[in-house]
């Protein structure tokens, strides 16, 4: 049975990027694969701290973090994973720090410094990167966010083998408007815009899940 885990790099369980992430597990599902959403604000964890024991030469941490928390065990079943998909919402143009630090994390450990650089990571697995942002899409592109996309999806592909990225714009922020400061953009635009244009992006993401929770 194919195994996919989902990463929730949002201080949020239930609002846009978890509802992302759950609809793509939900189309893994429906290809017969085993799921699992982890939501990495519940766990007590930091960044890379470079200790490098994970490059050491027949150190019994190579190609592994060595760092022992709460991370630890999410580290171990991705390394047994056969896809994988992580969410963020995108903060000052680029992922959470939560996320971040889970990315040094994961990915360092599988670099290997050769010439060129290579992947310890000795099997091909699907991975997908799913965003959400209040930005429109356009402005998106203005302020050079596709530079940060770019970068983790290629980091992704070095590292796995394959690959995706999937943005969903303007989403709502809050549930009353009304309570906070905000005169960004109309409310009951986004609103309405929850109503119409989310649904679809859940689609989308379910359609990921569907791409990944197939059989190799």
């Amino acid at each position: 049975m194919v195994n996919v885990i989902a990463i929730n790099g949002s201080p949020r369980k239930k609002w846009n990027t978890a509802m992302l992430l759950e609809h793509a597990l939900n189309g893994a599902g429906s290809q017969g694969a085993d799921t699992e959403l982890i939501h990495l604000y519940e766990l007590d964890f930091k960044g890379c701290t470079s200790c490098f024991a994970c490059k050491l030469k027949n150190g019994k941490s190579y190609g592994r973090c060595a760092v022992r928390d709460g991370l630890t065990p999410v580290l171990d079943r991705i390394h047994e994973a056969d896809a994988l998909i992580l969410g963020s919402p995108v903060y000052f143009g680029t992922v959470t720090g939560e996320m971040r630090c889970f990315m040094e994390r994961l990915l360092f450990p599988y670099l290997a410094y050769t010439s060129p650089p290579s992947s310890l990571f000795k099997r091909r697995i699907k991975t997908a990167f799913l965003y959400t942002m209040n930005v429109s899409e356009q402005m998106m592109k203005e302020a050079n966010y596709p530079v940060h996309i770019g970068l983790n999806e290629n980091v992704l592909r070095r590292t796995f083998g394959y690959s995706e990225s999937f943005c969903s714009f303007e989403t709502l922020q809050f549930e009353d408007y009304s309570k906070v400061v905000f005169s960004y953009c109309n409310p009951e635009e986004r609103k309405e815009r929850r109503m119409t244009v989310f649904p679809r992006d859940l689609e989308k993401a379910n359609e990921i899940g569907v791409r990944l929770g197939q059989s190799p």
